[in-house]
Parts: structure tokens; C-alpha cells; sequence
């Protein structure tokens, strides 16, 4: 598929899913097993307390409460109940991750800031952009960033079943395994709808979902300033930061983290990746 009808495509998910929030169903991003909306609450006790408030988008998510996470079994990934929303880490740390791609237009240009500053990122990747950009998924491997997985078409998981979620997350884990070396140990569900299936199927691929509190809207292209202004007002310790690297004109996002990393560096900000799994 050619990366015009993919971002189109994308646009018009998105679409429906702003046209949902708009008719009142507003915050239900979490699915049941079979894909039928379960109603989200507010985000859970103990997520930072200055993580920025926005309107609610698609790319929102507001988690699932009331649900701990299954006993860990040794050796084995637990089953979730919500995605995880932070990290914890000494001091001021948060995480930067990069949604969509690779694109061989904005990818490199956001890795050569990322080793100009020395920090390390996620980056969720789809598997039809990442098939045809082998070359970019071992450069972040060798340059310290975390590969996570971001399904292979960017679907709306809840819509699909637990057969064609299996093959979305597995072709990408495949993907991922044959340019870095590694299967992703993260996954995130596109457009933050998440269901029971995918947190299921997840674990058996082993892998942890995680989620993010600052969203920085750069999907809606508003400008470099706003993006940063996003990220500086939401900055706080264990914040995780959606950004895009892929899925349409992502100049503005290049341009604002080479704004703002320095900023949060200068403020005593540890960006950094999980060394470890959850628990």
C-alpha cells in the first residue's frame, strides 16, 4: 500500500473516531474481548500530577480503572487490564516515544537529534512502514532506542478479531526481530483502543502495553510552538510523551523536538527507556 492511501485511510479512522467523541461516547477507547465499548474512567491514582489536561481525541486515551494487573507468572508476561501510562525512575526521568513510522523522511532527522543530546526513545512502529525501512529499525537498535509494536497497518483493534489482532501484532514482532535481532518487549494500540484481546494476545507475544499522559497533538499539525508548548507544560517525572514520526507531514514534530530536548535537558529532565519489564 502506498504511504498516500495508508495516511489517508488513517485520516478517515480518525475521523470516525472524533466523530464518536463529538456524539457524546467521548473517553470509551477501551474495548471488551470481542470489541464492544467498555466505559473508561478517569486516569488512575498515582499518574503525575502535572501531565498536561487536553480536550479528548483519538489519540487520547483515557484507561480502563478498578482492574490490577494478574499475578506475574515467572518467565512469563502478565495480562493487563489498562495499558501502562508512566514509568518510575530516579529523580526527574521521562520518556520519549515516537508513534507510526519509520519514515525515511523524519525518522533519521529525529535520531540525529535524539544522539546530538544523547538520549534514548521508544519508537512503535508499524510493520508495513517499517518492511520497507529495515535500515532505520538497526540504526535504533544500535543507537540505544527501544522498538516497540504498533501492529502492522495501524487498525482499530477494536473492530477486528482475536485471529486478525494475533496476525497485526505477530507479522510486526517479525518484522521488527529480523532488523534489530530482538522481539519488541512493548506494544501500543493504535489510536489508544485498546480491548481485552489485545492485552491477551499481547502477553502471549510477550510484550507489555504501554500508553502515554502528555499528548503532544502533533498529528493535527498546530505548529512547532504548540508542540513544544505541549511538551514543556506537561513535562513531569515518570511522563511519557506521544509524538509521530510517520503517517503524514511530520516536519513540525522534527522541528520541535530540537526545541524542546535541550529545554527539558537544561531543567534537570532525565529522558531515558525502560531497562526492565513491569511487574
Amino acid at each position: 500500500m502506498k504511504k498516500e492511501q495508508l495516511f489517508t485511510r488513517r485520516r478517515a479512522l480518525l475521523a470516525g473516531a472524533a466523530a464518536a467523541a463529538a456524539a457524546g461516547t467521548a473517553g470509551v477507547f477501551v474495548g471488551g474481548e470481542d470489541g464492544e465499548p467498555v466505559r473508561a474512567a478517569a486516569p488512575a491514582a498515582g499518574a503525575p500530577a502535572r501531565s498536561l489536561p487536553l480536550k479528548p481525541s483519538a489519540y487520547r486515551l483515557q484507561p480502563l480503572t478498578g482492574y490490577g494487573p494478574l499475578p506475574a507468572t515467572p518467565g512469563r508476561t502478565p495480562v493487563r487490564h489498562e495499558p501502562l501510562l508512566s514509568m518510575t525512575g530516579r529523580g526527574r526521568t521521562m520518556v520519549l516515544t515516537f508513534d507510526d513510522g519509520p519514515d525515511s523522511r523524519y525518522t533519521p532527522r529525529i535520531l540525529d537529534t535524539l544522539a546530538e543530546y544523547d538520549v534514548h526513545a521508544m519508537f512503535f512502529v508499524c510493520g508495513e512502514m517499517a518492511v520497507d525501512n529495515a535500515d532505520l529499525l538497526t540504526r535504533m537498535a544500535d543507537e540505544g532506542h527501544i522498538i516497540g509494536n504498533h501492529t502492522w497497518s495501524h487498525p482499530l483493534l477494536t473492530r477486528l478479531t482475536r485471529r486478525q489482532i494475533h496476525s497485526e501484532m505477530s507479522r510486526t514482532s517479525d518484522v521488527i526481530e529480523e532488523g534489530c535481532g530482538e522481539r519488541p518487549r512493548w506494544f501500543r494500540a493504535p489510536y489508544g483502543a485498546w480491548n481485552r484481546a489485545a492485552f491477551q494476545i499481547g502477553s502471549e507475544l510477550g510484550m507489555e502495553p504501554l500508553a502515554w499522559t502528555v499528548d503532544t497533538l502533533d498529528w493535527t499539525t498546530p505548529g512547532a510552538g504548540a508542540i513544544v508548548d505541549r511538551v514543556e507544560k506537561g513535562a513531569a517525572p515518570g511522563v511519557v510523551v506521544l509524538s509521530h514520526d510517520a503517517g503524514g507531514d511530520r516536519s513540525q514534530s522534527v522541528r520541535a523536538l530540537s526545541r524542546y530536548l535541550p529545554h527539558l535537558l537544561d531543567s534537570g529532565y532525565h529522558l531515558t527507556v525502560p531497562r526492565r519489564r513491569y511487574a
